[in-house]
């Protein structure tokens, strides 16, 4: 099969997946890129290699000097390149396939003493603190620096006595996110970079199944994590 074909087929069915996404199905490609950039963190990545196609398309498809003869064969990497878009929007990788995993939580009326045995026992360094099953928190290195430091500077001589509640009051409240399991992980990757830019660090994206804070936790997602991963 010429590459032309390959081209042709993929980006048709790119084509439906996309119009798929839209309430008015007679937008046409280019116009559904633009559209749907600002709310698919996937497309919005792929932007400019999707344009390109829609030209490429139209330079295949209007210059035919027949059914069987084409003007210009795309090359070998244009092919591998559409395909693999394809790919990744039509079986999206998911937080939840990544990042699935049981969560430590701790109650705010637990000492600073549990947290500390957790963190020499298991090495973890976020904690969501939750009051029964209300979510309050995420517990980082930092807080727990933060609070430490302003304990000692007070002369507080019981610091392990202490709840996780106060620990709290040393945390940034918004260091966290939550997320739908089934959100992309692109989206994941883009909220860690969003918070970047606007000069605010995030800690750690928590996962539930549709991303209410009131849902149990399935995941979590560090900002060390997203690091690891290859997008």
């Amino acid at each position: 099969m010429k590459n032309s074909d390959v081209f042709l087929a993929s980006f048709n069915r790119i084509d439906k997946e996309l119009k798929s996404s839209l309430t008015r199905k007679e937008f046409g490609f280019s116009r559904a890129v633009r559209i749907l950039q600002k709310s698919n963190p996937l497309i919005k990545r792929y932007k400019d290699d999707l344009l390109e196609f829609a030209e490429l398309r139209n330079a295949i498809v209007h210059n035919r000097t027949d059914v069987s003869y084409v003007i210009a064969e795309p090359h070998d990497s244009i092919v591998e390149s559409i395909i693999k878009i394809e790919e990744e929007l039509t079986k999206p990788k998911i937080v939840y396939s990544y990042f699935a995993r049981k969560v430590y939580t701790l109650q705010a009326n637990e000492k600073v003493l549990t947290l500390l045995e957790v963190i020499r026992e298991r090495e973890f360094t976020k904690f969501p603190i939750y009051n029964g099953k209300e979510f309050l928190g995420l517990i980082t290195q930092k807080g727990i620096t933060n609070w430490l430091a302003n304990e000692v500077y007070d002369g507080n001589d019981i610091l392990i006595e202490k709840t996780l509640s106060d620990v709290l009051q040393y945390e940034d409240n918004e260091n966290y996110k939550f997320i739908s399991g089934n959100s992309s992980l692109y989206e994941a990757v883009d909220l860690f970079k969003e918070q970047i830019g606007n000069g605010h660090r995030l800690e750690a994206i928590l996962i539930t199944e549709n991303g209410a804070p009131t849902e149990s936790l399935v995941g979590i997602v560090t900002n060390w994590d997203i690091m690891k991963v290859n997008t």
